[in-house]
């Protein structure tokens, strides 16, 4: 990184800009570059939610979960991200943690997310992952029966999403 790229990174009127550039390269494939200015901007601005969920994202891209879970928690840690953001954010968090090994933590933070944005389909799925690895396969499955019952458009699905709905409340009932 040059001397002007860390220079910039003290002006208030530049922060957009050096956000804008960390996220166009890493949408042109510059990942690790991305990751190395979102690094740098995170330091430069460490109250920043905006920059510390995309430093988490630059992380998680390249497979640096446990690195990126510090910028998720920060990001998530005072108002200021845009609902699309922190609803990223929550995913991503969970998701990780869940890489991790670390099931009651990604369990919470996925069911925050659900709380927070229950028409996202990802939540439930992800969520049911994270049940899974606890052990709690029923709430999985239910979880899961009920996003395809509600959001299948195969025709046979759609043509039994009573019955899966009802049998996603209690799959050891019996007729």
């Amino acid at each position: 990184m040059s001397d002007e790229d860390t220079d910039e990174g003290t002006h208030e009127g530049t922060r957009d800009e050096q956000l804008a550039e960390a996220v166009r390269l890493r949408a042109q494939g510059d990942r690790e570059r991305a990751r190395q200015r979102l690094v740098a901007l995170s330091a430069a601005y460490p109250e920043d939610t905006e920059i510390a969920y995309q430093a988490a994202w630059a992380h998680d891209v390249l497979g640096l979960e446990a690195e990126a879970v510090p910028f998720y928690e920060r990001s998530l840690s005072t108002p200021g991200l845009s609902a699309e953001d922190r609803r990223g954010a929550l995913l991503g968090l969970g998701s990780t943690y869940r890489v991790l090994g670390q099931y009651t933590k990604a369990v919470d933070t996925l069911r925050r997310g659900a709380e927070e944005f229950p028409e996202d389909g990802a939540f439930p799925a992800f969520l049911a992952m994270a049940l899974y690895n606890t052990g709690d396969h029923h709430e999985a499955m239910r979880l899961l029966l009920t996003l395809l019952a509600t959001t299948s458009d195969d025709p046979s699905v759609r043509s039994y999403r009573r019955a899966v709905e009802t049998y996603a409340q209690d799959l050891d009932a019996t007729v």
